[in-house]
């Protein structure tokens, strides 16, 4: 008598699930980076097939990737079209803005009277390295250094909740800051104000602090608002 056996699915040990997230994060990664970057212009179509190829990634990890990035709002699904990078609007632009001016003001306020030195220190680091990436023409290193600018910034106000609602919104603003930072004008005033943004912290002084990051968003509102 023969009797009939049915395969046991293996499930995925430890190793495999940790590659899989592996490839996952770096599909996601990559993808970000291509977005905020504009290699993927607004408005392009997107393929996950094309994806995998361009990227020599698995399909699955695309996927996953694909779904991150339309959660995070840098990728939208359009009924019986299909894949495309979210167009960047003015509207969004000016809720970010509205959003920056009460949140990160505040926040530079907070952390003027918490300022260390290691903090003044790893502040003017960034500044630093920054006019370095200015004068070889890199805005895309640039744009990663005005981030961690920001987020330090963040992290000396000693509110963790305000640090992840700025990493947020830094984190929609970081396409629109590429945008912003190919105008080579803005970009020389962006570095000025982050100088005096810094020596308004190291004063200690609330009122001045807030000054200078509202002016430096206002600065930055005004630039983009020509742009789009």
């Amino acid at each position: 008598m023969v009797v009939e056996t049915k395969a046991k699915t293996r499930k995925p040990d430890a190793a495999e699930k940790k590659a899989r997230q592996s490839l996952a994060d770096i599909a996601y990664e990559e993808l970000k980076y291509r977005i905020i970057t504009l290699v993927y212009e607004p408005g392009s179509y997107l393929n996950e097939a094309k994806l995998s190829d361009d990227l020599e990634i698995g399909r699955t990890p695309i996927h996953h990737a694909v779904r991150r990035l339309t959660h995070e709002g840098l990728i939208e699904m359009i009924p019986r079209k299909g894949l495309i990078v979210k167009a960047i609007s003015l509207q969004e632009v000016s809720e970010i803005i509205d959003l920056r001016l009460v949140n990160e003001v505040y926040c530079a306020g907070q952390a003027s009277e918490r300022m260390t030195p290691t903090a003044e220190h790893e502040l003017e680091a960034i500044l630093k390295e920054a006019e370095e990436f200015a004068e070889n023409g890199d805005i895309q290193s640039q744009i990663m250094l005005d981030r961690r600018f920001h987020d330090k910034i963040a992290q000396t106000a000693g509110n963790q909740v305000l640090a992840e609602v700025l990493r947020n919104l830094h984190e929609r603003s970081m396409r629109i800051w590429f945008v912003s930072l190919n105008n080579e004008t803005h970009a020389d005033r962006v570095r000025s104000d982050h100088w005096d943004i810094l020596n308004a912290l190291k004063s200690g002084e609330r009122a001045k602090a807030e000054a200078a990051m509202e002016q430096h968003i206002l600065a930055f509102k005004t630039n983009i608002g020509k742009l789009l």
